[in-house]
């Protein structure tokens, strides 16, 4: 299975019609995936915080957005999460790289990544951690309860479950 494929058409299936994304190397191939995508405007953002800022420019205009990003910027995402997304009830699928955790070459990641589940907890959202590839076919379904309870939710995607770094 192609994961990068399967996640495009899991959005694509669920209308999701824009998506921001800010650069990772394990979601490199996702983010190739949607920029290829006809029914999808893809536009890339500097920040996280900016991309949730266009994501729900998106929604009161009518669309349904996503954004794919990594976690070591959760941080710096929580005031717009609060005071803009979570304050106004604006859904928005959070795929996010869960770098830090097993199979992390770069040790600067990991000490976000202690802290990522706790603030993601703290702020009562939703969250999926993804660490089996069989596990992207989940996704369907977390993002029909993204827009049903019009709540961000967050999807930890590992790097085992985009295959690690190599040899290690």
């Amino acid at each position: 299975m192609n994961i990068d494929k399967k996640i495009a058409d899991d959005l694509v299936a669920n209308d999701i019609s824009f998506v921001t994304t800010v650069p990772c190397k394990q979601l490199a191939g996702v983010i190739e995936e949607v920029e290829a995508r006809d029914e999808i405007f893809h536009i890339p953002s500097n920040k996280e915080d900016e991309g949730m800022g266009l994501c729900a420019g998106a929604w009161m205009g009518g669309k349904r957005p996503a954004i794919i990003m990594q976690n070591t910027a959760i941080g710096v995402t929580i005031n717009t999460l609060a005071t803009l997304i979570q304050y106004y009830r604006m859904p928005l699928p959070m795929l996010i790289s869960y770098r830090g955790e097993l199979r992390e070459p770069v040790a600067c990641q990991v000490e976000m990544a202690v802290h990522t589940k706790a603030l993601l907890a703290q702020m009562n959202i939703p969250t999926y951690h993804f660490h089996k590839q069989s596990d992207v076919e989940e996704l369907d379904m977390i993002l029909k309860y993204t827009f049903m309870c019009n709540k961000p939710v967050a999807i930890l995607t590992d790097a085992n479950f985009w295959g690690g770094y190599g040899d290690q």
